[in-house]
């Protein structure tokens, strides 16, 4: 459908919403002529796309984080919009049964279900979640007390009251308790914020954090932060520059029906027959980031944050990535000058070549080819030994030009019809946590539009319902995927212990989200903002 064909009410809904026609048209061309998956080469791996430090490297990392992290050049951004309901569907799919009780769950869990036998663990664990005491509250409430529930199997009560009561169901992943803390429960994002003090806290005491959070969550996350911020300024003794944005209309997405053609609602936001624009999903906020026209900056997922007390190993290998981000940084800069210049030696202009075919994965020649490859932003990504949790991993991936490239693969990008390709997937040995560390200036200081670095073409097309009828549903280029495509990459192998996803609600009874720890040891760091003790 060519932009001609749009309808008026069409075009007056593309233009409230920023979206361009030309873009439509686009979007539309990729549903009927979807991109081509691709292509592995094989699986990044310790030497060979993988960095391995050693002591002497982590040692020269830090004491160049700690150098760039005075200085102020360090901020810290958290996609933080994500919902908390597939952290609860273990409970959302129990509740909707007409009856349940302790006693029929007992007998399903006998006879091998897997599902019930989760449901009674986390049952039996409540007074280990944070959020406990709220949950009791919101039972008195309703007349209900906790401990007369549990006493008498009445487990679809205690459902209602945390589905229900506590609306976690409705709740973004960020608001909802996570650990125990002295002063109370405390949400992943006051936990990042604790994290923040001790990565981006500059010499001023100034730590800058940048949350993504979705419109109709915006208030509650906003007053949760205000809410929490005197509490931590107090505690640590620094100011926390807190900044919030939402995913720009602007990057949603055009969705097609099962013909191919635009899907269009029966009444509901602009009027019957309306277009379905569907939030792009994570590659969206590469327009965020491109917003903050940072320097340098930590990116971490909302939910992967560990209890203060569980901390120490996260903090410690965050400072090396940013570090090695720094020591790259000042090599690729420091060469892109000298290769302006005109004034670069034989030696200086093989050093590097040597540079970008080593590390990057660079394969053509000639300088001006060099400068090219070189003059784009860079990141460095954690990524831990592979223990089989879904998500993407480091992969040396084949471009449309035959050259190869270190990216973050997920299986949806891969053509799982092919026996090799199924086989360099299944060979990964390591895999992506999203903790990102990254680069996004040229080296005269200058912000890089970052929108001109990424693959429009790495989309993914998913099947959805809307109203009970079938769509096919167009999701960009995710962030640390196709957004950062042609960003210069490099792996860190991090330990295993950095990595601690809260996928669903039974994941914060691991240990890492079980620790208390004094509130002295917290106030006892203030002199100490490389993170000192962590309980």
């Amino acid at each position: 459908m060519p932009a001609s064909d749009w309808s008026s009410t069409d075009l007056r809904q593309m233009e409230v919403l920023g979206i361009a026609p030309e873009e439509a048209d686009r979007q539309l061309s990729l549903f009927r002529d979807p991109p081509s998956l691709t292509v592995l080469d094989r699986p990044a791996t310790a030497g060979d796309g993988i960095l391995r430090l050693d002591e002497a490297q982590v040692k020269a990392a830090l004491e160049m984080f700690e150098a760039a992290r005075k200085a102020g050049r360090f901020m810290k951004f958290v996609p933080a919009s994500g919902a908390a309901s597939r952290m609860f569907q273990l409970l959302a799919k129990f509740s909707r049964r007409k009856t349940l009780t302790r006693k029929s769950l007992e007998g399903e869990a006998a006879k091998g279900d897997k599902e019930a036998g989760q449901l009674l663990l986390l049952m039996g664990s409540l007074r280990h979640l944070a959020f406990v005491e709220d949950l009791r509250e919101a039972l008195a409430r309703k007349g209900k007390d906790l401990a007369v529930l549990l006493s008498e199997g009445d487990l679809a009560g205690i459902l209602a009251g945390i589905l229900e009561g506590l609306g976690y169901s409705d709740k973004p992943k960020g608001l909802v308790p996570f650990h125990v803390s002295p002063t109370g429960p405390r949400t992943p994002i006051q936990e990042h914020l604790v994290e923040a003090v001790h990565t981006v806290q500059d010499a001023a005491k100034r730590c800058r954090v940048h949350f993504t959070v979705s419109p109709e969550h915006e208030e509650a996350c906003l007053a949760h932060l205000e809410k929490a911020r005197p509490e931590l300024e107090a505690a640590f003794g620094v100011t926390l520059e807190i900044g919030c944005s939402r995913q720009k209309a602007s990057t949603q997405t055009l969705a097609v029906d099962e013909a191919g053609l635009p899907f269009r609602s029966k009444g509901g936001w602009f009027s019957k027959g309306s277009l379905l624009f569907r939030p792009g999903g994570h590659g969206a906020l590469l327009e965020n980031l491109n917003d903050l026209k940072g320097d340098l900056i930590l990116v971490k997922n909302i939910d992967n944050i560990a209890a203060t007390a569980h901390q120490r190993a996260s903090l410690h290998w965050k400072k090396v990535l940013g570090g090695v981000l720094v020591i790259h940084q000042e090599k690729v800069h420091g060469h892109l000058k000298r290769l302006r210049s005109g004034k670069v030696s034989p030696a200086e202009e093989a050093e590097a070549l040597g540079l970008a075919r080593a590390v990057f994965g660079f394969s053509g020649g000639g300088r001006e080819s060099l400068v090219r490859f070189l003059d784009r932003p860079l990141r460095v990504c954690g990524v831990v030994p592979n223990t089989g949790e879904p998500g993407g991993g480091p992969f040396w991936v084949k471009g449309k030009d035959g050259n190869l490239s270190p990216q973050i693969v997920e299986s949806a990008q891969v053509d799982l019809a092919s026996g090799e390709q199924q086989g360099i997937l299944k060979a990964a040995t390591h895999f992506n946590p999203v903790d990102l560390a990254c680069a996004v200036r040229d080296p005269e200081g200058r912000p890089y539009d970052l929108r001109k670095f990424r693959d429009p073409e790495a989309v993914f097309i998913s099947r959805k319902t809307q109203g009970g009828r079938d769509l096919k549903a167009l999701e960009l280029p995710g962030l640390w995927n196709g957004a950062m495509a042609d960003w210069l990459t490099l792996f860190v192998e991090v330990p295993l212990e950095t990595f601690h996803p809260v996928k669903t609600v039974l994941d914060l009874l691991k240990p890492a989200h079980q620790a208390r720890v004094p509130l002295s040891n917290l106030v006892g760091d203030r002199a100490k903002p490389d993170g000192g003790r962590q309980g």
